[in-house]
């Protein structure tokens, strides 16, 4: 039996889909939505992740767990401590979960981190690598690296293999925020002043990062290292919207702005961050993931866009 955390989100129901495609006993944990998942998947409601919580019933008979369920990176944060906050659910209640699971028997435990335990840009030309020093610079990342680093002292010392997994950029059917918002753009024919960007940016297509959480359940090598997941393809900002717009079948409009106007001006309007992420270059290594796994992404770039965008909601 597999137990999926956070299985009505992005990633988790994705992937809740995928073991029940490929006909794994499939438990999502859920904290109290109502959801239909496909048949033969139990539904178990656990509440929210935090330090009190008890998971004893969506353990029994558990042998391995993909943790997909996280207090994740929000734009406009509101807590008055905002690492305080992510610990908490992040760190405190991931380590409970883990304990548990340890004692009720379970072998393996994935853990979906981000690559944000990296940091927010890669030096041009030399990608982030899975065995890197880890260097968060927001509250997010820092929980993050902080639960990886508890949760690989709990496996050594209960003898329960932990695998971490740090994706990028995870897009496709159904993603939202930023990414869903310049889609819904270029579909429109909104201008875009985002056609002289020469920056590199790693991203994965949420099937490819299932795929990859699926291999890591099951891999003999996968246990005890952390890993880095990418379409095995970089482009720019500009080429990424030029691409997406062909897979819509249209042409992307796109000002040729040079970024240092973008990222000037964003300043200005106090949306440094949000400029980084556009013009900024974050280049992932994904040389280990297929060396150790024998894994390559089963889409390519083109591939994971046009499904992306085909589920693109209106």
């Amino acid at each position: 039996m597999i137990l999926v955390t956070g299985a009505t989100g992005f990633v988790g129901g994705a992937l809740v889909d995928r073991l029940a495609c490929d006909g794994f006993a499939t438990r999502a944990a859920i904290r109290r939505e109502r959801i239909s998942f496909p048949a033969g998947v139990q539904a178990v409601r656990v509440g929210d992740l935090s330090a009190g919580t008890d998971w004893r019933d969506a353990l029994s008979g558990v042998e391995m767990i993909v943790h997909a369920a996280a207090r994740v990176h929000v734009m406009a944060e509101t807590a008055s401590d905002p690492l305080a906050e992510f610990r908490l659910t992040n760190v405190e209640g991931t380590l409970n979960l883990a304990g548990q699971a340890a004692e009720a028997g379970v072998r393996r435990f994935v853990f979906l981190s981000s690559i944000k335990v990296n940091g927010e840009s890669s030096p041009v030309g030399r990608p982030f690598m899975a065995d890197d020093p880890s260097a968060p610079l927001d509250p997010y990342g820092v929980s993050k690296m902080e639960a990886e680093n508890r949760l690989l002292e709990l496996g050594v010392q209960a003898g329960m293999e932990v695998v971490i997994v740090r994706p990028p950029l995870v897009y496709g059917p159904g993603v939202k925020a930023n990414f869903a918002t310049m889609m819904r753009w270029l579909r429109r024919g909104v201008p875009l002043p985002l056609g002289a960007i020469h920056n590199a940016r790693s991203l994965v297509a949420l099937d490819n990062l299932a795929d990859l959480l699926v291999t890591c359940l099951l891999h003999p090598a996968a246990a005890g290292q952390v890993f880095l997941v990418s379409d095995g393809e970089d482009v720019s900002t500009t080429e990424l919207l030029r691409r997406a717009a062909r897979a819509m079948g249209r042409s992307a409009r796109l000002l040729p702005i040079p970024s240092a106007c973008l990222e000037g001006t964003a300043a200005l309007l106090g949306k440094k961050s949000v400029a980084q992420r556009l013009c900024g270059t974050l280049q992932v290594d994904i040389e280990k993931t297929r060396r150790l796994l024998g894994w390559n992404p089963p889409l390519t770039l083109d591939q994971g866009l046009k499904r992306a965008v085909e589920g693109l909601e209106l």
